[in-house]
């Protein structure tokens, strides 16, 4: 029997939406396989979390204690439960702590790993990953021939389906160990009021914002549906919002529900970021922009009357 393994993640003591997405996606493997699917949750308030997890899946929950992030510590801790599980696939989030840890359990399991998978399935008992290439414009599905197969999985790309599981909770003794870096401090730069990598709703702009002072008629379409407020590299580079909003080859790579571009062109760099939204509107005066290409609806027409109209209009339906 092979098992396989999900590595939720924790912030602030709350239990972020991509811990539910890898639970999906090891939920689904260890069906196909005849595994049992145990979930690991790092940090502080762990224990009281796991019904979440267990609500979509996780036949065990095993929590470790950790009072800050430690790329190195978190790596020890996920190899230590994995062996002891006899854990034979590894999924992890694709996020900021993700990216960092992943590389070193893969190294500690001696596993070939697949970074950025949008899609799961199972072929001869082995885990096959899709994940973008050529900067979004293709797709890739990848089969690991190492007895452990690891997986990073981007936010927003896999389904949550509901299947309670067992959830038996149980604590793991393994601990950071011997760790040679330190966190020191921390330099935040303010960002989205809800997170882009996290969101369903993303609200972008570009350089047809014309300045920051235009990017409070998307902030205000964003607070009303609760988007998240994204940003092209133009805009960025033109100084009208911080980098922390770019979406692009060079910012953040996102997969929401519903991606509302205004005012940007469709550079290859900014849909390899943005590609893989389910839905995409795109507001553009120009009809030979690129960004209608990939459009699922296209509005023709000055974003500065489309999206008011827009924003008085959700006002209307959400009361």
């Amino acid at each position: 029997m092979a098992n396989v393994l999900a590595v939720g993640e924790i912030k602030d003591g709350v239990l972020k939406k991509i811990s539910k997405e890898v639970t999906s996606a090891g939920r689904k493997v260890a069906d196909a396989i005849g595994g049992e699917l145990i979930v690991l949750l790092i940090g502080d308030g762990a224990d009281g979390l796991a019904k979440d997890v267990a609500a979509v899946g996780a036949d065990k929950v095993v929590t470790a204690k950790a009072s800050e992030f430690s790329a190195e510590g978190y790596a020890n801790i996920i190899s230590a439960v994995a062996k002891e599980k006899s854990v034979n696939v590894v999924f992890m989030p694709h996020t900021g702590d993700g990216k960092d840890y992943s590389p070193r359990v893969a190294i500690k399991l001696n596993a070939g790993i697949v970074s950025d998978a949008v899609g799961i399935s199972v072929d001869g008992g082995k885990v096959v990953a899709k994940k973008p290439i050529y900067s979004g414009k293709a797709y890739a599905n990848i089969k690991v021939s190492s007895d452990i197969q690891a997986f990073t999985i981007r936010p927003n790309a896999i389904e949550v389906v509901e299947k309670a599981g067992a959830g038996a909770v149980e604590s793991t003794s393994a601990s950071f160990g011997d760790t040679k870096a330190k966190i020191t401090g921390k330099e935040l730069s303010g960002g989205s009021k809800v997170q882009l990598t996290e969101a369903s709703i993303i609200v972008s702009g570009g350089r047809g914002m014309k300045g920051p002072e235009n990017f409070k008629i998307l902030q205000d379409l964003c607070d009303l549906i609760g988007a998240a407020l994204g940003a092209s590299r133009a805009a960025v580079d033109a100084g009208w919002i911080s980098h922390s909003h770019q979406v692009g080859q060079t910012g953040k790579t996102v997969s929401p529900n519903c991606y509302i571009a205004c005012g940007i062109s469709g550079s290859i760099q900014h849909m390899a970021g943005m590609g893989s939204s389910k839905y995409i509107v795109a507001v553009n005066k120009d009809a030979e922009a690129p960004i209608f290409k990939v459009a699922t609806y296209g509005i023709v027409a000055d974003l500065f009357e489309v999206v008011p109209a827009l924003t008085d209009e959700f006002k209307k339906v959400l009361g």
